[in-house]
């Protein structure tokens, strides 16, 4: 692929001055913003957590392929048919996961609780000409999955004129995070544009028809109103909502909010943030595994609540105490639509993506068995191996401990967020230090390369400008109904439902925003040859 063209110019003072003043003002105006940081901002000067600042963010869209971004898009509703097929084949995905109990502790637990809700049996509200109908049964509870699959453009090193596309860097399955953020930083941009803050020397690459709207927000949105409105009214008589359960504290709460007011403002759907801690507190189950919710700042009132949408609950370190195992169990107990369930959470791991990936794999036809659909979604696959003791596995850790070949490779746990991947030169030396035993927790993917490019990121308070590699995520919306535990189900909804872009500086390896290492970012579409 031709290298992208110079981007972007360097500027004035007055007018990098404009440009920045028009960001952070527009930014905070309309909630393209975060809670700081201690270091940022010491708990001294801002006791109350009252205070906001503008998110990371990059001054410039930054460039992108067109056809590398429709590429993305296209598949995004054969990813949602794919990962909703998975998380409802229990049987597939049990033979999946029971590589990972005896070495993840976090995956054990979370396979316990499913395995402790299969043998109650799932509860799930159907609702049927406004007459709700309680089933307690191991079939057709619905699912709801809010996904976000991540790619990095490719192209092959070994050829010049090689053209460019895709390529998975991981589907998120929960807590797909900063579709609320992505809208905001996309009309940033074309803010920016209509008020003369870029140069004109950009006019031939910068324009309105090149900068994509992001619709993260109302797609989002959206996923979650059709949930609620296939639960259905209470047969009880009690008001519904929707429950956002939640970090506490949370710096990325305006990201979060976004989705919420939408939600609220455009389907008349109520919500409630409860904070991941408090499960037991404020919420029980009735007779009929129906959960009520009590705000704590109304403990007399009571909601039934029709959906579950996970923003906490993904990472080990937020179950403090076999209490908030407690909780979670409770909420997949019971009758409200979970985004996502337990085993949609699961069908999200590394191990997954690794088994779906692996060269030669036969596993992606039994769940996408068109063809043509089945090419697309594969044409996004980086090669990923497992670190386990198989002949694929046993080639991976002969790439992983020599040197010279790890460079080219990511060593990935079992784990969502920023911050946890091992990269080239640092894999040899850390599965030395790394019960072999416990290699079969991560996965080995080969590295994408992606074309070198700038940009300028405006992180608290600071610029910082030079080389950026960019991620794209496409977030699909998707409502079904599981039919017999083994991969039959009903799709009610699939859609695309928006993209973000997240930019790091090009040393670090990390691209997580909220985890400090990125910035939210929108695309420039670009043709190449």
């Amino acid at each position: 692929m031709a290298a992208y063209p110079e981007y972007p110019p360097d500027q004035g003072d007055e007018q990098q001055n404009y440009l920045l003043t028009s960001l952070k003002d527009w930014s905070i105006a309309h909630g393209l913003a975060v809670r700081p940081t201690i270091a940022y901002v010491s708990a001294e000067t801002d006791p109350s957590g009252a205070l906001a600042t503008t998110a990371p963010v990059t001054l410039f869209p930054s460039l992108f392929p067109r056809v590398c971004f429709e590429q993305a898009k296209s598949v995004a509703q054969d990813y949602n048919e794919l990962y909703s097929a998975i998380a409802s084949d229990e049987e597939w995905l049990k033979q999946t996961v029971e590589e990972l109990v005896d070495i993840d502790d976090f995956i054990a637990q979370l396979w316990k609780v499913h395995l402790a809700v299969k043998q109650e049996g799932y509860a799930q509200v159907r609702s049927t000409r406004h007459i709700q109908i309680l089933e307690l049964m191991m079939i057709e509870p619905l699912n709801l999955g809010l996904f976000r699959s991540d790619y990095m453009v490719h192209t092959d090193p070994a050829n010049a004129q090689s053209r460019p596309c895709v390529k998975q860097v991981e589907f998120n399955t929960i807590a797909s995070s900063f579709g609320g953020l992505s809208t905001q930083v996309s009309a940033l941009h074309k803010y920016l544009l209509a008020v003369g803050a870029y140069p004109g020397t950009l006019s031939s690459i910068i324009s309105d028809a090149a900068l994509p709207e992001s619709t993260s927000v109302p797609g989002l949105a959206l996923g979650m109103a059709k949930a609620h409105e296939v639960y259905g009214p209470s047969n009880g008589g009690l008001p519904t909502c929707v429950i956002f359960l939640v970090q506490d504290p949370e710096r990325n709460v305006f990201d979060q909010r976004h989705v919420e007011y939408a939600l609220n403002r455009n389907h008349g759907v109520k919500t409630f943030r409860l904070p991941f801690g408090r499960v037991l507190e404020d919420t029980k189950l009735d007779a009929d595994r129906k959960l009520l919710y009590s705000p704590p700042h109304a403990p007399s009132k009571q909601f039934e609540v029709t959906l579950v949408y996970f923003r906490a609950g993904y990472s080990p370190a937020e179950y403090q105490s076999q209490r908030d195992w407690d909780g979670r169990l409770q909420i997949e107990r019971s009758a409200a639509i979970k985004c996502p369930s337990i085993l949609t959470q699961l069908a999200g791991t590394k191990k997954v993506q690794q088994v779906l990936a692996t060269p030669h794999s036969p596993h992606l036809k039994r769940f996408v068995p068109d063809e043509a659909r089945a090419a697309a979604v594969l044409k996004t696959f980086a090669p990923i191996y497992p670190m386990d003791k198989s002949e694929a596995g046993q080639e991976a850790r002969k790439l992983a401990q020599d040197p010279e070949t790890a460079v080219r490779y990511v060593l990935k746990p079992q784990r969502e967020g920023g911050g946890n991947n091992v990269y080239r030169k640092a894999i040899p030396h850390f599965l030395k230090e790394t019960p072999e035993t416990h290699w079969p927790a991560h996965i080995l993917m080969e590295m994408i390369e992606p074309p070198a490019q700038s940009n300028v990121i405006f992180r608290n308070g600071e610029l910082q400008k030079g080389g950026v590699i960019c991620e794209l995520g496409i977030y699909g919306a998707c409502l079904w109904k599981d039919e017999d535990g083994k991969g039959r189900r009903k799709i009610l909804e699939n859609f695309e439902a928006g993209y973000l872009l997240r930019t790091k500086g090009s040393g670090s390896e990390e691209g997580g925003v909220a985890a400090g290492f990125g910035s939210v970012d929108s695309a420039c579409l670009i043709d190449v040859d």
